[in-house]
């Protein structure tokens, strides 16, 4: 059951705003539809999750996008979401919440989103996440390992390996805070690296 699952997800097909199509492959991905809703049609490499007034500390997630011939790639869709200081997804449009955002890759392969750390969920073992998403534009689109930190204590070595498939690279990132007292972490992605029916 779950092969056939995966076969009707990966011949889906969604469309946005401006016409274009998508083919969501990797297996099954719930929720991915909600890529497409309200994605703006202008986007920028740097784009905000979380407001400035959003309770939590600070966090910069940036990388580089690069393809199968470890090029950087410009023009990628990286879009992501995550839970607030609570653990908990507030209220939006979809089922992500509304701490998501888009951002698309410079000419440089380079992304950036201005967020906050998220929580865990509440009363769960569980770490501390952000969901990530990849759009190619014209081709597919498909889910990533999620953004894991490696300080964080839930993230145990038997937790951890639930986590790395290295869907799209590694998302185990290692957060450093800098004199301000914002976090940083560095996800970098290759393109289809790891995803099934990626061609």
């Amino acid at each position: 059951m779950r092969g056939l699952w995966g076969l009707a997800l990966c011949l889906t097909v969604m469309a946005y705003g401006d016409g274009a199509r998508e083919t969501i492959v990797g297996g099954p991905c719930e929720g991915c539809e909600n890529v497409f809703v309200e994605m703006p049609e202008s986007l920028s490499a740097t784009a905000r999750i979380a407001s400035v007034d959003e309770p939590g500390e600070r966090l910069i997630i940036e990388g580089t996008v690069r393809g199968t011939d470890a090029r950087p790639t410009e023009g990628i869709v990286v879009y992501a979401y995550q839970t607030n200081a609570d653990g908990i997804y507030p209220r939006g449009t979809t089922r992500h919440g509304r701490l998501r955002a888009w951002s698309r890759t410079d000419k440089n392969g380079w992304y950036r989103f201005d967020t906050i750390r998220p929580a865990a969920y509440p009363d769960g073992d569980i770490p501390q996440h952000v969901h990530m998403h990849v759009l190619e534009p014209g081709r597919v689109t498909y889910y990533i390992d999620d953004i894991v930190f490696d300080d964080d204590p839930l993230l145990t070595p038997s937790i951890r390996q639930r986590y790395v498939h290295r869907r799209g690279g590694d998302g185990v990132c290692h957060p450093e805070k800098n004199a301000d007292g914002v976090w940083h972490v560095q996800r970098d992605i290759t393109l289809g690296e790891n995803i099934p029916n990626y061609q």
